[in-house]
């Protein structure tokens, strides 16, 4: 009897486990359909400086992810993926293959704001979710396109959260972990809720293979609106690292830090001030850089510092700074930016556009 009442409990516990994941997968799946067609391939081409061989310049083809945000054609990726494209186009999964231009993006938290040359047919955006409501355990999905491969959907969990600074007089760049498979080509795809709606944007992996391994991030939906869609997002399409210290003194900078110029988008701020992207590359303790190009020394008379690791939040205040004096100024306004350029300080102007 006891045999039989155990079989019973069981059956029937394998029967409540069984419909529990049917049900799980059946909402994963109308997910998927109601949103799938709103996420998109972006590909990009610049052209590069080579560091050897007989051209001395070669066009350079980016992939990544993206998804559709609003019905006048907004696509938010991954600030990596377009920072410093010349060219940029959107892949529907209907074949649907539109122009866009970069409208805005933040390096630090990794988010870009392309806009289409025209609104695709057929193709409703996705919801932009509210991200402070996910919790550490809740079921989440990614789509994107993998190694070029669009549609593809990986499931898992919001694995953490993580903020680079907690400082209440600058606003959090939130990131987002989780254990769904993320693979190069994902880069700016959407991360999803169970409901459907936008709750990150994926950024990066960490990994030991170069494959995944169940640690990536997605930069927070809430960061993403701050930075791109609650105030005038800006482009700025400059790539660089800051220097200081030994390299500062070898490049003879007025000053203890600058932002040494890599790659400059065409169309961007950065070109249309007429920044000098580098020309020359060189290996320097180990990292390949660009030389010969400009050293940003202050933007809107806001110094470039580079903080001790102890005090990293004091170079996203001075960061937050800089965005937000950008950020303020109206159509018309004139934008200043100070430059160190072949041994002499020069003040580069543009009109900020309608």
């Amino acid at each position: 009897m006891k045999t039989r009442s155990a079989s019973i409990v069981i059956v029937s516990l394998l029967t409540f486990l069984g419909a529990s994941i049917t049900t799980n997968a059946q909402q994963l799946r109308d997910a998927f359909r109601k949103v799938s067609q709103s996420v998109v391939i972006v590909r990009t081409k610049r052209i590069e400086v080579n560091a050897s061989g007989e051209d001395p310049m070669s066009i350079v083809e980016g992939l990544g992810s993206g998804v559709l945000v609003s019905n006048d054609g907004k696509i938010l990726t991954a600030a990596h993926v377009v920072e410093t494209a010349d060219v940029a186009s959107v892949e529907f999964p209907d074949g649907q293959l539109i122009t866009a231009r970069v409208i805005g993006s933040d390096v630090q938290s990794d988010v870009a704001l392309l806009q289409l040359s025209q609104m695709p047919k057929g193709i409703s955006p996705a919801i932009l979710g509210d991200s402070d409501k996910v919790e550490v355990g809740d079921q989440i999905f990614v789509i994107g396109a993998p190694f070029g491969i669009s549609q593809t959907l990986t499931a898992g969990h919001l694995s953490g959260r993580h903020r680079l600074n907690k400082n209440e007089s600058a606003p959090a760049v939130e990131f987002l972990q989780t254990d769904a498979a993320i693979n190069s080509g994902n880069s700016g795809g959407p991360m999803f809720d169970m409901d459907g709606r936008v709750i990150g944007i994926v950024s990066t992996m960490m990994s030991h293979s170069g494959g995944s391994e169940g640690l990536a991030f997605a930069t927070a939906a809430n960061t993403a609106k701050r930075f791109l869609l609650d105030r005038r997002p800006f482009w700025s399409g400059i790539d660089g690292l800051v220097v200081t210290g030994g390299l500062a003194k070898a490049l003879n900078l007025p000053q203890p830090a600058g932002f040494l110029v890599q790659r400059i988008g065409d169309g961007s701020m950065g070109s249309r001030l007429g920044v000098n992207p580098g020309t020359l590359h060189a290996t320097i303790q180990g990292s390949d850089i660009l030389l010969g190009g400009d050293v940003i020394l202050s933007v809107n008379g806001i110094d470039i510092m580079a903080p001790q690791a102890s005090d990293s939040a004091a170079g996203n205040q001075n960061y937050e700074k800089i965005y937000d004096s950008i950020a303020a100024l109206k159509p018309g306004d004139t934008l200043v930016v100070t430059v160190f350029r072949g041994g002499k300080v020069l003040k580069l102007t543009a009109a900020i556009d309608k």
